[in-house]
């Protein structure tokens, strides 16, 4: 990416794995996206971090639910989830479509997650939008909501990931995404007008900047919660024997 300004490194984080920046951007929409990003950060470092990383927040919400001042994240019935709504564990990740480390995370542990401890019932898998990489980010988490509304937002969510190269330039403009859905077998004419019409616009945007607000820098980055509270963290694209440790502590 050109014109980075202001680069941030989460320290508990590989440096070859997450960085989060600020966009110098030359349009109104990448101008939207910086401050989306610059506000994420800006709140980010007014939250204080306690214990093992969880949050210190008080009002913040996310999706409406409530993440409280002891380290708890709540699950809302606007999330985005795969397995048994009532599993002990749960894994929040938050993530941008166009990250790559998004995408080598997805390939190498998330679908081994997803097929293993989400599909016997013992975990809840939630996918929220940090969508801090760009227009196409934006656009991306948009089309797969905009798929969701025909009830294929993880088909195209694994499309998105399977199918990156590089950023914004071009593979998750419009008319690709647009493509995609023919491709899953989506009406087209109503995830053109949902794409077209903006409908999802401010949900990716309020998603994106309520990540920030409780300590999401980079992507991938996840919560695990046990009993909505948060009992350990994905930092990166970490490997799959290291996220199932976690997840195998989590449910003893």
């Amino acid at each position: 990416m050109e014109d980075h300004i202001n680069e941030i490194e989460e320290t508990n984080i590989p440096t070859n794995e997450v960085k989060t920046s600020n966009i110098v951007t030359k349009n109104n929409n990448q101008q939207i996206v910086g401050a989306i990003v610059l506000a994420g950060v800006l709140i980010a470092g007014a939250i204080l971090l306690k214990g093992n990383g969880g949050p210190s927040v008080g009002t913040i919400t996310n999706n409406g639910a409530p993440v409280a001042d002891n380290g708890t994240l709540k699950i809302s019935s606007e999330d985005k989830f795969l397995g048994n709504k009532n599993a002990k564990v749960t894994l929040v990740m938050y993530e941008d479509f166009q990250c790559p480390f998004c995408g080598k995370f997805d390939r190498e542990s998330e679908q081994m997650v997803r097929n293993t401890y989400v599909a016997d019932g013992r975990v809840k898998f939630v996918y929220r939008d940090f969508a801090f990489l760009g227009p196409e980010s934006i656009k991306a988490a948009e089309a797969a909501r905009c798929a969701g509304d025909q009830g294929k937002f993880w088909e195209y969510h694994d499309y998105l990931f399977s199918h990156q190269n590089g950023e914004n330039q071009g593979n998750f403009a419009d008319p690709k995404l647009k493509s995609f859905a023919v491709g899953l077998g989506l009406n087209a004419s109503i995830f053109d007008l949902c794409l077209d019409g903006n409908k999802y616009t401010k949900a990716v945007s309020d998603e994106t900047t309520e990540g920030g607000s409780i300590g999401v820098r980079g992507t991938p980055k996840g919560f695990i919660l046990k009993n909505d509270k948060i009992v350990d963290t994905i930092d990166g694209a970490i490997p799959l024997a290291t996220v199932t440790a976690k997840l195998d502590a989590a449910l003893k």
